[in-house]
C-alpha cells in the first residue's frame, strides 16, 4: 500500500468474509479508515503467492495444463485456490487469465479497493474511546473524580491479540494500582 509516496508491507493472516478482516487489516485499520474517510476508497495491493517471486509463477503458469481446469492448474501449479482464487476470479479480466505474465502480476501485486469499513454493529472491534489528554497518570478521567479507564475504554489504536491482552492487562493495572492510591488520598487511609 502506498500513502503519500511510502509504502507499507505486512504480511499475515487475511480473512474474507463480509468484507476484508484478519492481522493484515488490523495492522492497517487506521490508516484504512482514514483514506477512505479523506478520499472515498483505499487502494491496497495483496501477494496472493508471498512465498513465490514473479519469474517462478510465471513459469509455472506457462506449463501446460493438459485437460485439468483452470481452478486446478492454479491449485496445482502455483496453490492458488478458495478465496485467493476467488478473488483473482472477482478482480482481474477473464482475457487475463490466458497470459501467465499478467496473471502472475495480479497474484503478486492484485489491487483491491476498499470503500467503507463494515456497518458498527457488526464490528468485532472499534477504534476510539477516552482521550489520553482526558485522563492523568493513574489513568482516572480528569473530569469524573474516582473514574478510572482502562483497555479498550482508552484511545488507541491497539493490535489484536496477545499485544492487545497485554496492554488492556497493563492499563487494567496502572488504573487498579491508581483507584487504591486515589481511595486512599481521599479517604484518609
Amino acid at each position: 500500500m502506498t500513502s503519500g509516496g511510502n509504502e507499507f508491507r505486512q504480511k499475515g493472516e487475511l480473512v474474507m468474509e463480509n468484507g476484508l478482516e484478519g492481522g493484515v487489516i488490523y495492522a492497517l485499520s487506521a490508516w484504512l479508515r482514514d483514506k477512505i474517510m479523506a478520499t472515498g476508497l483505499a487502494r491496497i495491493q495483496l501477494d496472493l503467492a508471498p512465498d513465490r517471486d514473479l519469474s517462478r509463477i510465471v513459469s509455472d503458469l506457462s506449463r501446460p495444463k493438459g485437460s485439468r481446469s483452470l481452478a486446478t492448474h492454479l491449485k496445482r501449479r502455483v496453490g492458488i485456490e478458495g478465496v485467493k482464487a476467488a478473488l483473482l476470479r472477482e478482480c482481474v479480466p477473464k482475457e487475463d487469465f490466458s497470459d501467465p505474465a499478467i496473471l502472475g502480476a495480479a497474484m503478486k501485486a492484485l489491487p483491491i479497493q476498499l470503500v467503507s469499513p463494515r456497518p458498527l454493529e457488526e464490528a468485532i472491534s472499534t477504534a476510539g474511546g477516552v482521550a489520553f489528554s482526558g485522563l492523568d497518570d493513574r489513568l482516572m478521567i480528569r473530569d469524573l473524580p474516582g473514574v478510572f479507564c482502562a483497555g479498550e475504554m482508552l484511545d488507541w489504536e491497539a493490535p489484536t491479540g496477545g499485544y492487545l491482552l497485554t496492554a488492556c492487562f497493563a492499563s487494567g493495572h496502572t488504573a487498579g494500582v491508581g483507584a487504591v492510591e486515589w481511595f486512599q488520598t481521599i479517604f484518609g487511609m
